[in-house]
Formats: C-alpha cells, sequence, structure tokens
C-alpha cells in the first residue's frame, strides 16, 4: 500500500525584503516539495516581504521587537508565535536580530540560516566590505543549522563566487545573492527530506549530492 510522505511545515523569518524567502516559497511549489510554507514572520511591519507571502495566501505575521524591554522578552513572543505554526523547518532568510540561546535551543536541529560569507571567515556583518579589504579572491554565503554561538553552526552547503578586480560591496552582494538563490532552497528541501545527517560539526548529505556550488 502506498503511504503518502508527511507533509512537513516551514516557517520562514524575515526582516526585510525577503529575497531568500521568495526563492524557498518559488521552489517549494515548483519543484513539489512534501512541504507548505505555513507562515512568514517579521520584526518589522513595513518588511516588504511580507506582501509577497500575503499575495501568495501564506499566513504573514508581524513580531515587533520595538515594545519589548529585552531581547529575551521578545524572543519568548517570538517563540510563542512560530511555536503556534509548528514547525518542522524554520528558515532564517535575512532575519535580522540576534536571537537569545534559549530561543536556538528550543528549535535547534530544526532552524537554519544562510550568511553571506564563507563560514567561519567574516561573521556579522559588511561581510562583502570585508571580503574585498581582505584582498580574497573568492567570496560566497553558507547555510548553517543555527546554534547559540553566532554564524558558528554546522555547515550544509557553501556557495562560491570569485572577487572580481574592481568589485564593489554591492556588485559583490548582487554576486553571492545569486548562489543563494540556488543553494538556500536547496537546503531547505534536504532538510525537509531528512537528507542530511550531523556528525559533531560534520553535516552530509545521505546521497552524496554536492553542498558545494560553483
Amino acid at each position: 500500500m502506498y503511504t503518502a510522505r508527511p507533509v512537513k511545515r516551514i516557517v520562514i523569518l524575515i526582516s526585510g525584503r525577503g529575497s531568500n524567502m521568495q526563492a524557498i516559497v518559488q521552489a517549494c511549489a515548483a519543484e513539489g516539495w512534501a512541504a507548505q510554507i505555513v507562515a512568514v514572520i517579521s520584526n518589522r511591519a513595513d518588511a516588504p516581504g511580507l506582501d509577497f507571502a500575503r499575495q501568495r495566501g501564506i499566513a504573514s505575521v508581524v513580531v515587533d521587537h520595538r515594545p519589548f524591554a529585552s531581547r529575551e522578552d521578545f524572543d519568548v513572543e517570538l517563540a510563542r508565535v512560530v511555536d503556534g505554526f509548528a514547525p518542522d523547518v524554520v528558515a532564517l532568510a535575512g532575519f535580522m536580530r540576534i536571537l537569545t540561546d534559549d530561543f536556538v535551543v528550543r528549535f535547534e536541529g530544526r532552524m537554519i540560516n544562510v550568511h553571506p560569507s564563507l563560514l567561519p571567515a567574516f561573521t556579522g556583518l559588511h561581510t562583502h566590505r570585508r571580503a574585498i579589504e581582505a584582498g580574497c579572491k573568492v567570496a560566497g554565503a553558507t547555510v548553517h543549522f543555527v546554534t547559540p554561538t553566532l554564524d558558528h553552526g554546522p555547515i550544509i552547503a557553501q556557495a562560491v563566487v570569485p572577487v572580481l578586480p574592481g568589485d564593489t560591496p554591492q556588485t559583490l552582494s548582487g554576486r553571492v545573492l545569486e548562489g543563494e538563490h540556488v543553494m538556500y532552497p536547496r537546503a531547505v528541501r534536504w532538510l525537509v527530506d531528512d537528507l542530511l545527517r550531523r556528525d559533531g560539526n560534520t553535516v552530509t548529505h545521505t546521497r552524496g549530492e554536492a553542498q558545494l556550488l560553483l
């Protein structure tokens, strides 16, 4: 007897236009994932990505961080809202808030992020400017599991692009973002399909699919 695969529930957190969120939504629909994007949540009511989600019938929720007295208080409310959608996967897609350890531990193992550098190099902000100033010949982005240490979780996949003569942070950012839009949906699908194995800090694809995008 045929048994349908359970449909995984994905919640995506954004703070702005959410271009990686859009790439995930589009890939999920086009590729027929056994998954549903059940909510897009933002800490900013004016995030353009919310309109994209609403137009596609995806629940769009704002949890404004500004009224909260502390980061901890905000994260308690954010966790309550996220939990309300019973997610199997939580994808951070340009969510510009540093999450508390309690929040991360609550969703650890099912929460992933994309960072615009080849981790462990250039954690934090201004990654493209720093790569250019350091004289790097390549740059890129990393999808990783989120852990309490900022931008240091086990690496799922990386996309590499050249740093070209005359590059500015803006031109390099655009080239890296193209790689993110291919790599991040792919990594989310791997997690949905239970194709990732973690051994300490090492993440491997159980069917040997390439985890490096060149």
